[in-house]
């Protein structure tokens, strides 16, 4: 191979460990929250039940040395306590679980349940970060609401998120004034040049991935990851009007990618083909076997 044949693979295999490791990410905290959700069942468990659960100190006290000695300091009296409230507190299909253990660790100890759920759910509603959330609980939040909420419930299960549910309709893309897009590769590097924003309009939870993505000896122009479907965001451009072998060619992207980097926890790709009619490009969502279109505006920035 040539040596930009052999930079190119090497490329291909960083961005794969790229997006794997955001994949581990999300993984990873699921895992972490089931593990120490059901190291708190247990407790509970040994200690004879809910009703008892207060008591048996001296089994947390025995236990947390060991562990401790093991596997660290995450496992000491203090954090082996917060398991079993962890697990007393929260349900198991809460929503809840899609937030990290810091967040967890932050809300938890606040005895006021309407004042926790109602933090809990900020949290989830709103993705905070930990210094976000540490921030809303300083301003009291909750406290300054006018009509403060009763009986706060903790979000169990969340309305199924859809493609076009927050998705702008005409979708802007902004360029500069004195720019000419006349290529694929100039309307790629102008999305790319405005991903933030553009992102935005396509709705919540969206990532950027990678361009020019590689699997097998194909290239994806755009490939994006969406937390709320759980799935990959295929994007194909095109600078000219749509063709029926175009929406053939990304569902042979989408199955690539659900074939070589989708997890069977994930859902399966989506695909948009994002074509110019007339004078406005239309992002076209490949589901099933229907085109849903959508209009893209490019202005001068």
């Amino acid at each position: 191979m040539k040596e930009n044949e052999y930079y190119n693979e090497i490329e291909s295999y960083i961005k794969r460990n790229e997006i794997n490791k955001k994949r581990r990410i999300l993984e990873e905290n699921y895992d972490t929250l089931n593990n120490y959700w059901n190291i708190g069942k247990l407790i509970v468990e040994a200690q004879g039940g809910k009703i008892h659960a207060k008591r048996g100190e001296e089994l947390i006290k025995k236990w947390s040395i060991q562990f401790t000695k093991k596997y660290g300091k995450g496992y000491d009296a203090t954090n082996l306590r917060k398991f079993r409230q962890f697990y007393l507190e929260i349900p198991k299909c809460a929503t809840l679980w899609r937030v990290s253990w810091s967040i967890i660790k932050i809300v938890l100890p606040i005895k006021d349940i309407n004042r926790r759920n109602y933090y809990f759910n900020l949290s989830v509603e709103q993705n905070l970060s930990v210094r976000q959330l540490q921030e809303k609980i300083k301003s009291n939040s909750y406290e300054r609401l006018i009509n403060k909420p009763i009986n706060v419930e903790l979000i169990i299960s969340k309305k199924e998120y859809t493609i076009l549910e927050d998705i702008k309709n005409t979708i802007i893309i902004k360029v500069d004034k004195n720019k000419i897009i006349k290529s694929e590769k100039d309307l790629e590097l102008t999305i790319l040049s405005e991903i933030t924003f553009v992102l935005t309009q396509l709705g919540r939870g969206f990532a950027f991935i990678g361009n020019q993505y590689k699997i097998n000896n194909y290239y994806i122009d755009i490939l994006l990851f969406n937390i709320e479907l759980n799935s990959y965001v295929v994007i194909e451009l095109k600078t000219r009007r749509l063709k029926v072998e175009d929406k053939a060619q990304v569902e042979m992207y989408m199955k690539l990618v659900d074939e070589n980097i989708k997890k069977s926890t994930q859902n399966k790709t989506i695909g948009i083909i994002i074509s110019k009619e007339q004078d406005d490009y239309v992002a076209n969502f490949v589901r099933s076997n229907d085109l849903i279109p959508l209009t893209y505006e490019v202005i001068n920035n």
